[in-house]
């Protein structure tokens, strides 16, 4: 008896492999950029609270280890062009940039800032997710997101 699990697997990597985003794929994209956005921005905060606001030392070495941190993360991505990846992650590193001065720094977006925010971040969704060979993925599963869909999906 093969699992619902198992079966939906299979089918995320069999269309991985095939170039193809699949709904299962393009959210664990959209959550590696989200994770890649916390750690920047989280990081560099913890850095501007130490040298800018007077909160300790340690907060600053805390905010460079999450800045190497965020380094990796965008390597997880299954998108093969180190250009596209960069440039759809920066959409989300603005929202994400007004989302954390929102909620932890008292910091009021206008409505300029909210459009802005919105038309980058549908920006960006269009150059992930434009149709191109391949879908603009890895097409031999050399991304270390594809080999950890493939090794589970063998199991």
């Amino acid at each position: 008896r093969v699992s619902s699990v198992t079966a939906c697997r299979t089918a995320l990597v069999g269309e991985l492999a095939m170039g193809g985003w699949t709904p299962a794929l393009v959210c664990a994209s959209l959550a590696l950029f989200i994770a890649a956005g916390v750690c920047e921005v989280g990081g560099g905060w913890l850095v501007w609270q130490s040298l800018r606001e007077g909160k300790p030392w340690w907060w600053g070495l805390c905010g460079s280890v999450v800045l190497v941190l965020y380094g990796f993360i965008p390597c997880l991505q299954p998108i093969s062009d180190f250009g596209r990846v960069y440039a759809v992650y920066g959409g989300f590193f603005i929202a994400l940039s007004y989302l954390w001065g929102y909620g932890l720094d008292g910091f009021k977006p206008d409505v300029g800032d909210v459009v802005g925010s919105a038309v980058c971040l549908i920006g960006v969704l269009i150059v992930m997710l434009w149709p191109r060979d391949g879908g603009g993925l890895e097409a031999d599963g050399d991304a270390p997101l594809a080999k950890s869909l493939t090794q589970l999906a063998a199991r």
